[in-house]
């Protein structure tokens, strides 16, 4: 009966790209404050890894220029800053659900030790920047761009029902968007009980591709709904196309081949192709109707420590569900292994897998890096919600022999 929610067919969403870009004017007399406030997002988003080294340092740099251009500016008559946003790229790439095609850097966080005290301070930056976010959008419901972001960042941290909302806002104020589009119909998959990329997710899907037939992310969803509803000619006809608009040099064409292998495989009722490595800018996802594999002693494997916070030990409650998971540092928000037991038993020590995925393509092996997270579930449901207690690692090297050690001390808001 362990069917985590969290391991989703569609679900994709890799790499956020915060592109600083004032939205409001203001006097010079707040610049300062913005500044600070715009440097908190942009380091918490570095800091979780939705960022990489390279983008971080490019708008960084691109910040310091226009808190410049704002100095040397005559002071405007009106007053208010916004919070810089922009709109979110997403990369999809390897197996079954591989997930970063749209091509940002692949620079990934540097190495971490197995300390799990600054993580958790990572992890509440992420939530008070998305909540700083959130709390200008509602001065400026109309920035739909801002909208994007905000979904994107949900995604990120696994709040799929906020990101469906939110994208909502902003795919009803850019209808004519197929980025948009596309990304509100993965955010309705994410949302649905069944991941899946069907009724009205697939309708709006369909309209983007129509609008946009080479929008590259779209064409990845494509594939994948196909792949879920076995139409197996379809979706290799999909990523047929994706590698005809992806650059010949790409990195990720390799990734989509093997994916058309393995639906030809499935089509002709053929062995699996074997597996390959995936480079560390191939993210993985999977498809939320395919089974979990036995636990394997061969492959990647992270032993994790996890406690409770003494201040938070009240907070636990019968019924209580403790997940712990491994997800990439560039890449889908979903785990790449996972395991559900029950709160009570905490202090647990746990063993993540390469078989602890949905599918083969879908291990640790093939990342250089993953985040640790535990969580407690007050519903049971493995996506955060309110009142949840969890912690999440910094940038964790796959070999890592130590085992790392997760004190849970943060509520979610």
């Amino acid at each position: 009966m362990i069917t985590f929610m969290l391991l989703a067919a569609v679900m994709l969403a890799a790499a956020l790209a915060f592109v600083l870009t004032p939205l409001l004017r203001g006097p010079r007399a707040s610049t300062a404050n913005d500044a600070r406030r715009l440097l908190g997002l942009l380091d918490a988003s570095h800091a979780s890894g939705i960022l990489s080294d390279a983008e971080y340092t490019a708008k960084r740099a691109e910040l310091g220029e226009r808190l410049l251009g704002t100095l040397d500016a005559p002071p405007p008559p009106r007053r208010g800053y916004a919070i810089a946003v922009a709109i979110a790229l997403i990369l999809p790439a390897t197996a079954i659900v591989l997930y970063r095609i749209v091509g940002t850097p692949a620079a990934l966080a540097p190495g971490a030790e197995t300390s799990v005290q600054a993580p958790a301070d990572h992890g509440g930056n992420m939530e008070q920047a998305i909540a700083a976010l959130a709390a200008k959008l509602k001065q400026n419901p109309d920035d739909a761009e801002g909208w994007t972001l905000l979904g994107r960042a949900y995604e990120a941290t696994q709040h799929f029902g906020e990101a469906r909302d939110a994208l909502k806002h902003a795919y009803d104020l850019a209808k004519g968007d197929p980025d948009v589009a596309v990304a509100y119909a993965e955010a309705l998959a994410l949302a649905s009980p069944t991941r899946r990329i069907e009724g009205e997710p697939r309708q709006i899907l369909d309209a983007a591709l129509k609008a946009a037939p080479d929008n590259v992310r779209g064409l990845w969803l494509l594939g994948i709904s196909e792949y879920q509803a076995k139409q197996y000619d379809s979706a290799i006809a999909a990523w047929k196309h994706l590698i005809g608009v992806l650059p010949k040099d790409s990195d990720i064409v390799p990734s989509v081949q093997q994916q058309i292998a393995r639906a030809e495989a499935e089509r002709d009722g053929k062995p699996l192709p074997a597996e390959e490595p995936q480079e560390a800018n191939a993210a993985t996802a999977t498809e939320a109707t395919s089974a979990p594999e036995p636990a394997s002693a061969s492959g990647a494997q992270l032993h994790v420590d996890v406690s409770m916070d003494p201040k938070l030990a009240g907070k636990l409650a019968p019924g209580d569900v403790l997940f712990v998971y491994a997800k990439a540092v560039q890449g889908p928000p979903m785990p790449l292994a996972i395991q559900r037991m029950d709160a009570a038993k905490l202090p647990v020590s746990v063993t993540l897998t390469d078989g602890m995925g949905m599918l083969p393509s879908m291990k640790l092996s093939q990342f250089p890096q993953v985040i640790i997270g535990a969580r407690v579930s007050k519903s049971g449901n493995a996506m955060p919600q309110s009142g949840d207690l969890q912690v999440l690692s910094t940038p964790i090297a796959v070999t890592t022999k130590d085992p790392i050690k997760l004190t849970i001390d943060q509520v979610v808001p």
